[in-house]
C-alpha cells in the first residue's frame, strides 16, 4: 500500500504544503480570515454580538447553499451526515464565533487574531489524543515558545488598558473559542467527516448554527436587531460570503489533506495581516514587549510547525 492509498487518493495528512492545490488556498485564506478580524470588530458595535453572529451564518447558509447548487451537489443528506453537521455547527458556528465576537469587546482585533493563532496546540494534541496522530518534541518546544511570545503580547495589552479586568475576560472568552474550534477541525479531520459530502454538510452546519446562535441571541439579548448602515451590511456579506463561504470550504480541504495539525499552518500568516491592519485602523500601539512577543510567536509558531511527525 503506497502513500496514496490503495483507491489512489492521498491519505490523511500526506498532502505536501508546496503543492499549487494547497499553498494557493492556504494564502488565499490566510489573507482573507486576517482581515475579517477587524471587520468583526466593527459588527459589535451598534447591534448585539450574538445577533451580528446569528446575520453572518444565516447569509452564509444561503451562500453555502447556493454554492452546492452551482457544484450540482444534493443537500438532501443522510442522518449521520445531519448529525454530524449540527455538532459541527454548535462547535464552529455558534460557541466558537459567540466567544469570540464577546472578546473583541475586550481585546485589539490583532490581538485575538495572534492568540488565534495557538490553535495548532489544541489541535495537534486533540488529534493526538482522538486520532491517534503523534505530536513531536519539536513541536512541543515551538508551541511553548510562541505561547511566551503570545503571554508577553498580552501583558503589554494589560498594561495599556484600563484597569477594569477587560484583558483577563478578552483572555477568558478567547481561550474559550480556541477550544471551541480545536474541537470542530478534529471533528472535520475525523474518519465520520472525512466520509460525507463537505459542501452540503457544511451548508447544513451553518443552518443549523445560525438557528441556534438565533435561538441564543433571543433569549439573551431580546427580539432580532440590525444595522441599516452600509458598512455593517458590507462586513455581514464579507463575513457571511467571502469570510465563511469562500474560506470555510478550503479550510476544512487543507484540514482532510494535511491532518488537524499541519492544518492549522495558516495561523502563522493570519496574525500578520491581522495586527497590520490593527495598526492602520484601530491605533495599536507597539511597544518592545509587543514586538518581542509577536517575534517569539511566529518564531514559534514556524518551529512547531517545521517539526515532521515520526514515520508511522
Amino acid at each position: 500500500m503506497t502513500e496514496t492509498g490503495q483507491a489512489g487518493h492521498e491519505l490523511p495528512g500526506q498532502a505536501k504544503f508546496w503543492q499549487w492545490d494547497v499553498a494557493g488556498p492556504f494564502f488565499l485564506v490566510a489573507l482573507i480570515w486576517g482581515s475579517t478580524w477587524l471587520v468583526i470588530k466593527d459588527q459589535i458595535g451598534s447591534v448585539p454580538p450574538s445577533w451580528s453572529v446569528t446575520w453572518r451564518f444565516t447569509a452564509a447558509a444561503i451562500g453555502m447553499a447556493a454554492l452546492a447548487l452551482v457544484r450540482r451537489e444534493s443537500l438532501r443528506v443522510s442522518d449521520s451526515t445531519l448529525k454530524v453537521a449540527a455538532l459541527l455547527g454548535l462547535l464552529q458556528f455558534v460557541m466558537n464565533f459567540q466567544f469570540v465576537y464577546r472578546a473583541e469587546h475586550h481585546l485589539t482585533s490583532g490581538i485575538v487574531a495572534v492568540f488565534f493563532a495557538l490553535l495548532i496546540v489544541p489541535n495537534s494534541l486533540l488529534a493526538w489524543i482522538v486520532l491517534k496522530q503523534p505530536v513531536t518534541r519539536g513541536f512541543l518546544v515551538g508551541s511553548a515558545v510562541a505561547g511566551a511570545g503570545i503571554a508577553l503580547l498580552l501583558l503589554h495589552e494589560y498594561r495599556m488598558a484600563p484597569p477594569e479586568g477587560q484583558v483577563l475576560t478578552g483572555i477568558a472568552l478567547t481561550t474559550a473559542a480556541l477550544f471551541s474550534a480545536s474541537s470542530a477541525n478534529v471533528l472535520q479531520a475525523s474518519p465520520m467527516a472525512r466520509g460525507t459530502p463537505m459542501i452540503p454538510m457544511l451548508a447544513w452546519a451553518m443552518l443549523f448554527g445560525a438557528a441556534m446562535d438565533g435561538a441564543f441571541a433571543w433569549a439573551v439579548e431580546g427580539p432580532p436587531q440590525f444595522d441599516m448602515r452600509p458598512g455593517y451590511i458590507f462586513g455581514v456579506l464579507y463575513l457571511g460570503l467571502i469570510g465563511s463561504v469562500v474560506t470555510f470550504p478550503l479550510y476544512f480541504r487543507l484540514l482532510q489533506r494535511l491532518g488537524a495539525g499541519r492544518g492549522a499552518y495558516n495561523g502563522v500568516l493570519v496574525p500578520v495581516v491581522a495586527m497590520l491592519l490593527s495598526t492602520a485602523f484601530e491605533g495599536y500601539r507597539w511597544s518592545v514587549l509587543a514586538l518581542a512577543g509577536s517575534a517569539l510567536a511566529m518564531l514559534g509558531l514556524v518551529l512547531a510547525l517545521r517539526a515532521r511527525s515520526p514515520s508511522r
